[in-house]
């Protein structure tokens, strides 16, 4: 064999033994470089556009979702409330109304009655509530993937829904700022606005607010409105079983209800005693023990229905416009503190009730208003709007229109004190008519000359009149409606009467002005108005304003000293101090008033019927009211004293009298008059006399004047009425009892039949022969016809 032929056949041989594993792997990693080149070519290969080359549309579909992926973040975080509104401690659509001291009154919407503080609510509830809703709530950032997953578990293997995803503060981000609607928008937002609220707040603030604000069933928002409501406790007194079946609550309150679902309720309760042993909170003795007790409930109806004062709330409900724009209080979430003192109110409350009890019955009247300001910040400390107002919320402190009465006397001479007229200064008090008008006093007698103090202290209706024309309409109305009068006044004689309607309050607050020297503030009930997040959105930085000088107030205050110490308001006298005030009443006794103050308080009462029938009853009614409330408001107040009397003589008026120009005055004798009288008085020798005296009365009076005092109708058993002081030559006594000034009013005191002491020789002489000229016997009335014969008093 040749050489050559041996080496070609060593070289067959080779090929066809089988690869070695070395030349394998060669092989292998020769056709994955191959490949890679070959792909690596098409792809860069210069013969085909950018556009159609695989990193091109890589880059740009990574960049694009990076992108849209912030774009939505952004949006979604620009629809969330931003640092401040986290505050929030309160739901939106709520409204709560507290007291000076803190106490609420009352609250709208789902509100929570009362807010704790996380060192308030035992350590076992707040863990129970943990080991139900969030078992790492101490661990993640507002949002629990691990959470997610085991309730998707738990859930799918128990085939119910049995465990929440949500985390506490996802929970609370609901409550607070999202609606409850169930879409993915909705659930972004929440997860985001969790995330937000771990950074800003603390885990005890999150925890705090949740615990406060939860709805745990039957109106209960929170766990202290749930204590009181399933078992009427609060949470410091709930027991390891409650406190779990409260827990339970949270994830579905209805299905859970111990009172509608007991058996669903006493499950729901073992599995979060469950899980607090497993989470080490309760032993497993414990856990057993309580397992054991069944749930027993003692129900209560949610605090934040019950409604303190509702006259009250209800005028600050009508107040708010004035303080916050629409949009502020459509969002709720508001907790206006008012100028309420409960205190006060409760004695307010008492006396409005008392007399209602009493005099309301035997004198015919149904309804009564009282209200008290603070006149030198213009604060409203109590109101009583009525007698009951679950049957007619009518307020008649603000809403009721009445005839003032006498009380507006003190306007007009304040005017005239202003105008530098002298207490002293005479008036005559005789028949009179101004231009076809004829002001009438209550008794039908005359004084003649007396003095302004004297006028005012016995309310003479002539002696008003005549001041009225004197300093003119326009500078008593215009003085009036500076100190507080809103209501439309009447350029009418009968204005010095109290013929135009007013308020109570307005009217209260008005005499304030005499209290403080002379300067208004403007009354209001609101304090502060606070919003959801604690921020101060409205305070009652009210500034007094100058309506009448220091002197003319001071003098007011000494005159209407005087009428409460020798006057018609004596039955408002109290034992430790001075009081100033004035008495009034309407047509028939229609309305009973009294207005009445001292330094550091003013306040008004109103007696009377809604559909404006008579009374029975007389304007000390109103004072003795007065007196009751007074009695127990100035308890631990120090006692101040007015101002004194300032000097009376070469004084300068601070305001300009614009004296009234009648075009007809005519001053009737006091002689004809009683011809008259005593005419009347032979035709009239049973009841037709008391008929023809108040239709004699009614004659004198003018449409627009039903203030003049008429006679008030009283029963049969009442006991004997001093003569009241408008009628008596003197002045009452300061040292009668109360109860004698409640038989005594001079604002519209009992009539009695009497020959007067002023009459003119001519009517002397025609006086019967069986009369002295100067003293003809008194001949008995028909009140005292009517009266027993016992002398038991009333």
């Amino acid at each position: 064999m040749r050489p050559g032929n041996s080496y070609d056949s060593k070289k067959s041989t080779d090929e066809s033994l089988p690869p070695t594993k070395p030349t394998r792997v060669r092989q292998l990693l020769s056709q994955v470089n191959g490949i890679s080149s070959g792909l690596v070519g098409k792809f860069t290969s210069r013969d085909k556009p950018f556009y159609r080359r695989l990193w091109f549309w890589t880059s740009l579909s990574l960049g694009g979702g990076f992108i849209a992926f912030n774009q939505v973040l952004g949006s979604i975080d620009r629809t969330l409330p931003d640092k401040s509104e986290l505050n929030a401690v309160i739901r939106e659509q709520t409204l709560t109304i507290k007291a000076s001291d803190g106490t609420i009154l009352q609250q709208t919407g789902e509100a929570t009655r009362e807010q704790l503080t996380l060192q308030q609510i035992p350590d076992k509830l707040k863990k129970a509530f943990i080991a139900s809703e969030d078992r790492r709530f101490n661990q993640h950032n507002g949002v629990d993937p691990q959470g997610i997953i085991r309730a998707f578990w738990n859930n799918l293997r128990s085939q119910d829904v049995v465990e929440g995803g949500s985390t506490i503060t996802q929970q609370l981000a609901r409550i607070l700022f999202l609606k409850q609607e169930r879409t993915i928008w909705r659930k972004l937002k929440e997860v985001r606005l969790s995330q937000k609220m771990e950074r800003e707040l603390s885990k005890d603030q999150i925890l705090e607010r949740y615990l406060n604000l939860v709805y745990l069933g039957s109106g209960a928002y929170g766990v202290a409105d749930a204590a009181w409501v399933y078992f009427s406790k609060p949470v410091g007194q709930l027991t390891l079983p409650e406190m779990a079946t409260i827990a339970g609550l949270a994830p579905a309150p209805s299905l859970y209800s111990p009172e509608q679902n007991p058996e669903a309720a006493k499950q729901r309760r073992n599995l979060v005693l469950q899980r607090m042993q497993e989470d080490g909170i309760i032993t497993a003795a414990e856990k057993q023990a309580a397992f054991q007790q069944p749930i027993t409930l003692k129900t209560s109806s949610p605090k934040r229905l019950q409604v303190e004062s509702p006259y009250f709330t209800s005028y600050i409900q009508k107040e708010l416009p004035k303080y916050v724009s629409p949009d502020v209080l459509a969002g709720g979430g508001l907790i206006v503190e008012t100028t309420l003192n409960p205190t006060w109110q409760k004695a307010a409350e008492e006396a409005v009730a008392k007399v209602l009890r009493n005099q309301g019955r035997w004198e015919n009247f149904k309804q009564a208003a009282l209200v008290a300001i603070d006149p030198r910040t213009g604060s409203i400390a109590a109101m009583v709007g009525g007698s009951d107002f679950s049957k007619n919320q009518f307020n008649r402190v603000t809403q009721a229109q009445r005839q003032p009465g006498s009380t507006f006397k003190g306007f007009v001479y304040a005017t005239a004190i202003a105008s530098g007229k002298n207490p002293y200064d005479t008036y005559l008090d005789q028949p009179f008519v101004v231009d076809g008008y004829e002001p009438k006093n209550y008794s039908e007698n005359f004084h003649g000359s007396m003095t302004m103090l004297e006028a005012l202290t016995r309310s003479i209706n002539i002696v008003a009149v005549k001041v009225l024309i004197d300093v003119g309409f326009e500078p008593t109305i215009k003085l009036a409606q500076g100190m507080g009068i809103k209501s439309p006044l009447k350029p009418t004689y009968s204005l010095a009467l109290g013929s135009n309607e007013v308020n109570l309050l307005e009217l209260t607050s008005a005499y304030g002005g005499f209290a403080t020297q002379g300067l208004h503030t403007e009354p209001h009930g609101i304090r502060r108005i606070v919003n959801r997040q604690g921020q101060v959105i409205w305070s009652d930085h009210l500034q007094p304003k100058r309506v009448l000088d220091a002197d003319s107030a001071a003098i007011m205050t000494w005159m209407l000293r005087n009428v409460v110490t020798d006057g018609t308001g004596g039955a408002a006298q109290l034992d430790d101090r001075p009081v100033a005030g004035k008495t009034g009443t309407s047509d028939e006794a229609r309305d009973l008033w009294f207005i009445g103050y001292i330094p550091q308080l003013v306040a008004g009462v109103w007696l009377g019927n809604d559909d404006n029938r008579p009374t029975w009853g007389s304007s000390s009614s109103a004072a003795y009211t007065w007196h009751e409330f007074m009695e127990k408001a100035v308890k631990g107040m120090p006692v101040e004293k007015f101002p004194e009397k300032p000097k009376l003589e070469d004084r300068k008026g601070s305001i300009k009298a614009q004296p009234i120009k009648p075009k007809r005055v005519v001053n009737r004798s006091v002689s004809s008059d009683d011809d008259d009288e005593k005419s009347a008085d032979q035709n009239s020798s049973n009841s037709d006399d008391n008929r023809s005296s108040r239709t004699s009365r009614r004659r004198y009076q003018q449409e627009d004047n039903p203030s003049s005092d008429p006679p008030r109708r009283r029963r049969r058993y009442r006991s004997q009425e001093s003569t009241s002081s408008e009628s008596s030559s003197e002045p009452s006594r300061p040292s009668r009892t109360r109860r004698q000034y409640r038989r005594a009013d001079s604002d519209s005191p009992p009539p009695t039949r009497r020959v007067r002491q002023t009459s003119s020789p001519k009517s002397s002489n025609s006086t019967s022969s069986s009369s002295s000229s100067s003293s003809p016997p008194q001949q008995p009335s028909w009140r005292e016809r009517l009266r027993p014969s016992s002398s038991s008093s009333q």
